[in-house]
């Protein structure tokens, strides 16, 4: 084996880490990870870190879960990876099946890919080329959300509002309309919790007024915008938001790259606001965090407009080399197994009660401005100023502190800008929860983790 040396050496050298700044490891080791159990990474030195951000959002029933790995091992043994193009086989089938039995009666049809970026991308481009192939080419215009993200790719980018992120990108970014953030903490239009009518949609309504039959769709993060700050939002936005687009015509295309399979204490968050949009962009928890895979959801309707004769040219030219991989479709299968054999979402009521009950206290920090909770999501907007609601500044990053506390805690924390937040697998255990609330706490409650204070 390596030695822990070399491999630090190695990693310095050649490889390119992402959404970090390399310079920050240039004194200072990463942490290697050789191992992972449940919901916990080991280090080289066996050293335990609960991974409390599920892996960037993905580990739904604990690393290396037996079920699952036993269902990729068997697919191994039988089919690797082949074309979907043209072909097909069992798991794919199979797992497209288990999807629309679980999405809203609408969604029909599955079309696979291999990330949240390109499920959106997807939703994007059919819903652009339906419009073309129903007569009504005109409606070529898309409406994202501020601090919404949807992906890295250009089309994505065009369509999210992180500045922090997308900026060097703009000269390459389309045109898109943009709302604004359902902040409730920052709320864009003055309202309160008591005064709130998602006021902040009426930019919405008068854009469709104007422009509904040129708008050809609006995409959406369900419940919470993740990685815009953890901005959770009321259910009646999402029910309001599907009125106007339906009133107009309008394509909805829901994004649950990551509030998907169980995050928000649905198996999806739109079943918290009773709306079904016209597209469904899944990946992350779809194979419990095992294989990269992703899938979007659409109707049969949508479908039959690229359904015809060759020569008409409706085909939907888009497909990736591992649309559809035998050995991810086994994991997804192997999850959705888990979910039933497991009852994971008839035993997520009691550990969401006991999680937000016990960052309760946390809300009384000085430096915790806004304490923001969902499902098994917890997040924490950190200020420098409680009354004036008074923001750190980018280059005071907060988060920094809190990340290397975090270590020494034996907790995998990673804060987005001023946001500390908990993205707890389904599978913890009350008694998880409590020893990683209670870590969090050594590390949040401490004043020298906290920059200006």
């Amino acid at each position: 084996m390596t030695s822990v040396p070399t491999l630090q050496d190695k990693d310095k050298r050649f490889l390119w880490h992402p959404y970090t700044q390399m310079q920050d490891y240039a004194q200072r080791d990463l942490l290697l990870i050789d191992r992972a159990e449940g919901i916990c990474l080991f280090d080289h030195q066996g050293k335990r870190y609960f991974d409390t951000v599920s892996s960037w959002w993905c580990i739904v029933h604990g690393h290396s879960h037996p079920t699952i790995t036993e269902k990729i091992r068997s697919q191994l043994t039988r089919l690797d990876q082949v074309l979907l193009a043209g072909t097909s086989h069992e798991p794919a089938i199979l797992l497209a099946e288990q999807l629309v039995g679980l999405a809203p009666p609408n969604l029909s049809r599955v079309f696979y890919s291999d990330n949240g970026s390109t499920a959106c991308e997807i939703a994007i481009k059919m819903s652009l080329q339906y419009w073309r192939q129903t007569g009504e080419p005109k409606r070529c215009q898309l409406v994202g959300i501020e601090r919404g993200y949807h992906g890295d790719t250009i089309g994505t980018m065009s369509l999210g509002g992180v500045p922090e992120f997308h900026g060097p990108f703009a000269p390459l970014l389309f045109h898109s309309h943009r709302l604004p953030s359902p902040y409730c903490y920052r709320c864009p239009v003055g309202q309160e919790q008591k005064t709130c009518d998602c006021q902040c949609l009426q930019p919405l309504a008068d854009l469709l007024v104007e422009q509904g039959s040129r708008i050809a769709a609006l995409i959406i993060e369900p419940l919470i915008q993740a990685a815009g700050g953890m901005i959770i939002y009321p259910a009646k936005y999402l029910q309001k938001a599907a009125a106007l687009t339906r009133e107009y015509g309008v394509h909805l295309i829901f994004d649950e790259v990551a509030t998907g399979f169980g995050r928000t204490g649905t198996m999806f968050a739109l079943e918290q606001a009773g709306v079904a949009p016209d597209f469904l962009c899944l990946s992350k928890g779809l194979t419990a965090g095992m294989l990269p895979m992703a899938a979007t959801l659409t109707s049969e309707d949508i479908f039959q407009a690229f359904y015809g004769e060759y020569a008409a040219g409706k085909t939907f030219f888009h497909g990736h080399t591992f649309s559809g991989n035998p050995l991810a479709a086994a994991a997804g299968l192997g999850s959705l197994q888990v979910f039933a054999q497991e009852q994971t979402m008839a035993g997520l009521p009691d550990k969401i009660s006991h999680l937000q009950a016990r960052m309760l206290r946390f809300a009384d920090l000085p430096w915790v401005g806004d304490l923001r909770q969902i499902g098994m999501i917890s997040a924490m907007e950190l200020v420098k100023d409680k009354q004036a609601k008074a923001p750190y500044d980018f280059h005071e990053r907060v988060g920094w502190p809190i990340y290397l506390a975090g270590l020494k805690q034996g907790l995998l924390l990673r804060p987005i800008g001023n946001v500390m937040y908990l993205w707890l697998p389904l599978s913890v255990t009350i008694a998880e929860i409590d020893e990683i609330t209670e870590r969090a706490w050594q590390v949040l409650s401490d004043p020298q983790n906290i920059a200006g204070f």
